[in-house]
């Protein structure tokens, strides 16, 4: 897709009809975020990988007046919400369409090869639940789309459910939403899916919460949320993104720079642990080998030993921060002692959660 720009905003080539910023997107961690992103160097260059609807890089930008941001987004109709949102800072914002997957490219076509901050919110927005067209809520009477960039050539989760065998849609049920039920649900679907046209999105969920059994008493979420979260996250690739753009982050950084994750399940936020413990330079060897082979060098300090979660405050007034876990790490200066990391005798970090 070629981009044009116009005053500082990258848009993808077809115009995203943005819906008018009637109700704020409240972002999640906010205060946390701004805190932990802002207080390493005072920098002057950040970037937003999961810019949505500008919350927090309006945040982030107004505690930092001198500082530029850089906001990318999947989905271009985010990206002209974004726009509204990041109109009164002018030429400090640059908006640009694609995926995170690609930050260090996106970057340095903006001409930044080093920055002070990064942050990625791996959460869906109110917007994206509430839009029909593209089937992310229970009760969407939109097709069973998912796909965070509609304007792509990427087959929607109707398409992928249509597809795919039982065997096959258990196997991602199982693998993306660690459901426990995932062959029942997967027969229940396989037997109940539409030969042509799209699946509305509240069809779909019928079908596949009910074939997750009640146990116990009430329950806490939708019995097809696992499900849902399982055919997303294959749609959009999303965790093979998360495990491509934690590297270009961290190499990004500046010294003294930091980089900001939100995860919303355990999956996301168990590739964000290790790829940040691996960075520390913990090394992979195993306990037996006594000079490390694997290379390990200290790339980053841990900023936040244990997961930064939301306070009860947060969670009253909006419920969806409930799951949300951040993680920080900060950039360390590149020395010859990092370069070739020398294994310590029967010495091992212990595991933080």
């Amino acid at each position: 897709m070629r981009p044009y720009t116009r005053a500082g905003i990258t848009r993808p080539s077809v115009e995203a009809a943005a819906p008018p910023v009637t109700q704020e997107h409240v972002p999640v961690l906010r205060a946390e975020v701004v805190d932990l992103l802002t207080t390493a160097t005072g920098g002057k260059r950040f970037i937003d990988g999961t810019v949505g609807a500008g919350g927090h890089a309006a945040a982030l930008l107004a505690a930092m007046p001198d500082a530029q941001l850089l906001g990318l987004d999947a989905d271009p109709q985010a990206l002209a919400v974004a726009e509204q949102r990041l109109a009164i800072y002018g030429q400090r914002v640059r908006l640009a369409h694609g995926n995170f997957s690609d930050l260090k490219l996106i970057a340095r076509a903006h001409g930044w090869e080093r920055v002070d901050g990064i942050l990625l919110d791996l959460g869906l927005s109110s917007r994206q639940l509430g839009d029909d067209a593209r089937g992310f809520s229970f009760s969407s009477s939109g097709p069973l789309d998912l796909r965070f960039d509609p304007t792509g050539d990427h087959p929607t989760a109707t398409e992928l459910v249509r597809q795919w065998n039982t065997e096959e849609l258990a196997r991602v049920i199982w693998k993306f939403g660690e459901e426990r039920w995932s062959r029942r649900i997967a027969r229940a679907i396989t037997a109940a899916r539409p030969p042509t046209g799209a699946w509305r999105a509240r069809d779909f969920a019928r079908v596949a919460g009910s074939a997750v059994p009640r146990v116990g008493g009430k329950r806490r979420h939708h019995p097809a949320t696992r499900t849902f979260q399982a055919l997303r996250i294959a749609v959009n690739g999303e965790l093979d993104a998360l495990k491509t753009v934690l590297p270009q982050a961290i190499q990004l950084l500046d010294t003294g720079g930091r980089l900001a994750v939100i995860s919303y399940h355990s999956l996301e936020d168990r590739l964000v642990k290790q790829a940040f413990r691996a960075a520390t330079g913990v090394c992979q060897c195993p306990p037996e080998v006594p000079v490390c082979s694997c290379g390990a060098a200290a790339e980053v300090r841990l900023v936040t030993r244990r997961v930064v979660r939301p306070t009860a405050a947060e969670v009253q007034e909006n419920a969806r921060s409930r799951s949300a876990r951040l993680r920080v790490v900060e950039r360390l200066p590149l020395t010859a002692e990092t370069e070739g990391h020398v294994k310590p005798p029967m010495h091992h970090e212990p595991a933080h959660s």
